[in-house]
């Protein structure tokens, strides 16, 4: 039996096509937006609050409300160009690409812009599509926000422990005190645990954790003297 020959649709590149290109359209318009109001308005909620099994702890305090030893420790601990970079610290980034190239651990070059657009708007996790939508969205926040609500937004959605995001939760679950009163060791201490909040402990550290905390804590005065929080502290 025949088979009747198959009737090929016309246009259909095309329109795939110009279906693709609405979607980047409709894509960069909402995403312009939901940074935009963002600007202005707390994140709700983030994708790692949503699947953590531990529950959810936080509250959301106004930078000003958060003790600049909080802000100088976060800067010395992850990022000491934050106020100089445009989101991107390629140095680090190339000695991380180095590091990488020779095995081991995967370290990353992450600033704390790139964090916290990972954390406001993504997932955690690897992969180049991800990496490409968090290198995007950096550049918006750094573009539409600032450095300053940068750093507002980062304290209070970084997780600080099991559970636990913000500056605020954390200063009340490990020292039963308001994040503007955290002193240099204590704001030193839980920056020392941000990168493995679950695993590392802000009270009772030993090792490396502690020598870490103690480190960062002598460089609180460094960020303030050397100006490397002048972009949040005008």
């Amino acid at each position: 039996m025949a088979t009747k020959p198959r009737r090929k649709i016309k246009g259909l590149p095309s329109r795939l096509i110009k279906l693709f290109f609405k979607l980047i359209i409709y894509f960069l318009l909402i995403s312009i937006a939901w940074v935009g109001l963002l600007a202005f308005v707390p994140p709700p909620i983030t994708a790692t609050m949503i699947i953590d099994a531990n529950g959810i702890t936080k509250d959301w305090e106004p930078l000003e409300s958060i003790s600049p030893n909080l802000t100088r420790a976060v800067i010395a601990a992850e990022d000491s160009k934050f106020c100089s970079h445009d989101g991107f610290d390629r140095e680090a980034i190339r000695t991380a690409i180095k590091r990488n190239a020779q095995g081991g651990r995967i370290r990353g070059g992450s600033t704390i812009s790139q964090q916290t657009a990972k954390n406001v708007f993504l997932w955690q996790g690897g992969g180049y599509f991800r990496k490409g939508l968090e290198a995007y969205f950096t550049f918006l926040i750094e573009k539409i926000w600032g450095k300053k609500r940068i750093m507002e937004v980062y304290l209070n959605v970084a997780e600080t422990g099991i559970g636990t995001y913000g500056a605020q939760a954390g200063a009340q679950r490990y020292f039963k005190k308001d994040a503007s009163e955290l002193t240099k060791m204590e704001a030193a201490r839980i920056a020392a645990a941000l990168p493995l909040p679950k695993k590392r402990a802000v009270n009772g550290a030993s090792g490396f954790t502690r020598r870490y905390g103690n480190t960062i804590a002598a460089r609180i005065n460094v960020v303030k003297r050397d100006g490397l929080d002048a972009c949040v502290y005008k």
